[in-house]
C-alpha cells in the first residue's frame, strides 16, 4: 500500500511540475513573440495577430502554472487567520480546502463547458488572427483541471494524513518561521 501511495505521490508531483514547466514555456513564447515584433518593426514589417498570440500565451502560462504555484506556496492563503485558530486550525484548513476544491471544480467544469460552446458556435477572435477561441481556451481547461486535482489532493492529505502538501513559510502572529 505504501508503495502505491509513493507512486501516486510521484505522479501527482510530476503532473504539477509538468504544468509549471509548460507555463514557463509559454512565458518564453511571449518573449519570442515580443522579440519577433521588435525585429519586424525595425525592418518595416508587421506581424498580424502577434499581440493576440502573446495574450493567449500569457493566459496559458497563468493557468498551466496554477497547481504548481499552489503546492509551492505562491498563492495568497489565510495562514495568519488559521494560525490563530489554535486547536481548531486543522478543521479550518479542511474547511478552506473543501471550499477551494468545490470552487476550483466548478471553475474547471465551466472552463470545459465554455470550450465546448466556443467550438459549437465556431467562435473566433475579433483580432487579425481570427483564431478559433476554443484552441487557446484549452489551456484554461487543462490548467483549472490541474488546480482542481491539486486541491482534491491537498484536501485528501489534510483530511486523511493530517497535513497538506503546500510548501511555504509558515506565517504566524509573531512573524515568519
Amino acid at each position: 500500500m505504501a508503495q502505491s501511495r509513493g507512486g501516486v505521490r510521484r505522479f501527482l508531483d510530476g503532473l504539477y511540475f509538468t504544468g509549471g514547466m509548460i507555463g514557463a514555456g509559454f512565458l518564453l513564447l511571449i518573449l519570442l513573440i515580443i522579440v519577433a515584433q521588435m525585429v519586424a518593426r525595425w525592418t518595416g514589417h508587421v506581424l498580424p495577430g502577434s499581440t493576440a498570440y502573446a495574450g493567449y500565451c500569457m493566459a496559458a502560462a497563468s493557468f498551466f502554472s496554477l497547481a504548481y504555484a499552489l503546492n509551492h506556496g505562491a498563492h495568497i492563503r489565510v495562514t495568519l487567520l488559521l494560525s490563530k485558530m489554535g486547536r481548531w486550525q486543522r478543521l479550518g484548513e479542511v474547511w478552506c480546502f473543501a471550499v477551494a476544491t468545490f470552487f476550483s471544480g466548478y471553475f474547471a467544469w465551466f472552463a470545459w463547458k465554455n470550450i465546448q460552446v466556443s467550438h459549437m458556435i465556431n467562435d473566433i477572435s475579433q483580432g487579425q488572427d481570427a483564431t478559433p477561441l476554443w484552441i487557446p481556451q484549452i489551456a484554461m481547461g487543462i490548467g483549472t483541471t490541474l488546480l482542481f486535482i491539486a486541491f482534491v489532493d491537498n484536501l485528501y492529505r489534510i483530511t486523511i494524513i493530517g497535513e497538506h502538501g503546500i510548501e511555504a513559510e509558515k506565517v504566524t502572529a509573531a512573524g515568519v518561521e
